[in-house]
C-alpha cells in the first residue's frame, strides 16, 4: 500500500498546477486587459493612417509603419506575459538589476547614441533604435518601491500606519536622480518632465510628510529657474516653451508644431473625417504625427466623439492602476502600481495638452498609441507588472485556495 500510495502523488502536482494556471487566467484584471487593447487597436489605425499617405517615410510601402507597429505591439505582449507569470520575489530580486541596466543604457546613449531632433536618447542596434530612457521610467518606479519595501515593511507587522522618513526620501530621490541627470544630459526635456512627475507622485504615495512634497515642489521650480537663467537649456527648448505661451510669437518656427496640431484637431469636429479622411493628415502638415502627436490624427479623424473614447480609455487605465495599488498586500506592489499610474497619467496629460495647446511641446509619446519600439515595450511590461500585483493580492489568493480545496 504505501508503494502505490508513493506511485499515486506525482499526478496531485500536476492537476494543481493545472488548476491554479486556470484561476490565475481567471484573476486577471479584464477589465484593465481590454482597455489597453482598445488602445493599441485605435493606435495602430491612428500610426496607419498617419504615415500610409506619407511616401517620403514608408518608401513606397504604405503599410511600412504599421507591419513595424504590430511588430512591436507583438513583442510587447510577450514580454508582459513574461512579466505577468514572474513570481512575485523574483520580481523584487530582479529591479536592482533592472534599474542597473536602465543606468547602463542612458551612460551608452552619451557615449554612442544618436542624435534626433536636437536630442541624443537612442542607441542605434542594427535596423533597430533603442530609447533607454523609457525603460528608465520603469525602473525608477520599481527601484523606489523596492527601496520603500525593504526598509519599512518590517515596522507594519507592529503596526498598521506606516510613513516614511528622511532616509527614506533620500534614498528615492538617489535612485531617481541618476537616471535624470543622464536624461537631462542628453538632453530629453520631456521624459525628464514625466520621470520628475511619477517621482513625486511614488514619494507621495509612500507617505512622505507635507514638508517634504512641499519642498521637492520648491526645489523642482528652483532648479527650472536656474536653468533657464543659467542657460541650461537648449534655444530650441526654451523657443518651444515661448510658443507654447504664444504660438503667434513664430508661427513658421517653433509654434509651427502646435498652430498645425491646433487646426487638424479642429478639423475633425464631433465625428471627425473619417480613417484616412483628414486633410492635415493626409497633406503631411503635422511633424512627427505617427509619434509625438498621434492624438491630432485621432481629433481630426474620429472627432471629438473618438478621441473622447480614447481619453476615456485611458482613464479606465488608470483607474484599475490606482485600484490595484489600493489593494496590494504588500508595500513593493502598491508603491510600484501607484507609481506606473503616475507615470502613464501624466505622461498622457502631456502629450494630449501639447497637442490641444495647453501644454509645451516636448516629445513624449501617448502610452499604448504612440509608433515606437522602446515605448511600446516600456509600457506593456508596466502593464505586466500591474497585473503580476493584481494577482498576489490577498483576494486574489483567497478565491485561489478556496477552488483548489
Amino acid at each position: 500500500m504505501t508503494v502505490t500510495a508513493v506511485r499515486a502523488r506525482p499526478t496531485r502536482p500536476a492537476r494543481l498546477d493545472a488548476t491554479t494556471t486556470r484561476v490565475g487566467a481567471a484573476r486577471l484584471d479584464w477589465l484593465l486587459t481590454v482597455a489597453v487593447a482598445g488602445l493599441l487597436a485605435a493606435g495602430s489605425l491612428l500610426v496607419w493612417s498617419a504615415t500610409s499617405s506619407r511616401g517620403d517615410l514608408t518608401a513606397g510601402d504604405p503599410e511600412a509603419f504599421l507591419k513595424r507597429h504590430l511588430v512591436n505591439i507583438a513583442i510587447g505582449v510577450v514580454l508582459a506575459v513574461m512579466v505577468t507569470a514572474t513570481d512575485h520575489r523574483w520580481v523584487r530580486i530582479l529591479a536592482p538589476l533592472v534599474y542597473l541596466a536602465s543606468v547602463a543604457g542612458l551612460v551608452l546613449v552619451l557615449v554612442m547614441g544618436s542624435t534626433i531632433n536636437g536630442s541624443r536618447s537612442w542607441i542605434q542596434l542594427g535596423g533597430m533604435s533603442v530609447q533607454p530612457a523609457e525603460f528608465a521610467k520603469l525602473a525608477v518606479v520599481i527601484g523606489m518601491a523596492l527601496l520603500v519595501a525593504e526598509r519599512t515593511e518590517g515596522a507594519l507587522s507592529t503596526r498598521k500606519a506606516w510613513s516614511v522618513g528622511s532616509v527614506e526620501v533620500a534614498g528615492m530621490l538617489t535612485i531617481a536622480g541618476v537616471p535624470a541627470l543622464l536624461i537631462l544630459l542628453q538632453p530629453d526635456l520631456g521624459t525628464m518632465l514625466v520621470l520628475s512627475a511619477t517621482v513625486f507622485g511614488v514619494i507621495a504615495v509612500s507617505g512622505a510628510g507635507r514638508a517634504w512634497l512641499l519642498g521637492l515642489f520648491a526645489g523642482a521650480v528652483s532648479v527650472a529657474f536656474l536653468a533657464v537663467r543659467l542657460h541650461v537649456l537648449k534655444t530650441y527648448q526654451i523657443d518651444r516653451f515661448m510658443a507654447f505661451t504664444n504660438p503667434d510669437l513664430d508661427p513658421r518656427g517653433a509654434g509651427y508644431n502646435t498652430t498645425q496640431a491646433r487646426i487638424a484637431i479642429g478639423n475633425g469636429g464631433i465625428f471627425g473625417q473619417g480613417l484616412f479622411g483628414g486633410s492635415q493628415t493626409k497633406a503631411g502638415f503635422v511633424p512627427e504625427q505617427h509619434t509625438d502627436f498621434i492624438f491630432t490624427v485621432a481629433g481630426e479623424e474620429f472627432g471629438l466623439v473618438g478621441s473622447g473614447v480614447l481619453i476615456v480609455l485611458l482613464g479606465v487605465v488608470l483607474w484599475r492602476a490606482l485600484r490595484i495599488a489600493a489593494r496590494a498586500d504588500d508595500l513593493f506592489g502598491r508603491v510600484a502600481a501607484a507609481g506606473i499610474a503616475c507615470w502613464f497619467g501624466f505622461q498622457a496629460f502631456q502629450n494630449i495638452g501639447m497637442c490641444l495647446g495647453i501644454m509645451p511641446v516636448t516629445g513624449v509619446p501617448l502610452p499604448f498609441v504612440s509608433y515606437g519600439g522602446s515605448s511600446m515595450f516600456a509600457t506593456l511590461m508596466a502593464l505586466g507588472l500591474l497585473q503580476n500585483i493584481h494577482l498576489r493580492t490577498s483576494h486574489g489568493l483567497g478565491v485561489t485556495r478556496s477552488r483548489l480545496r
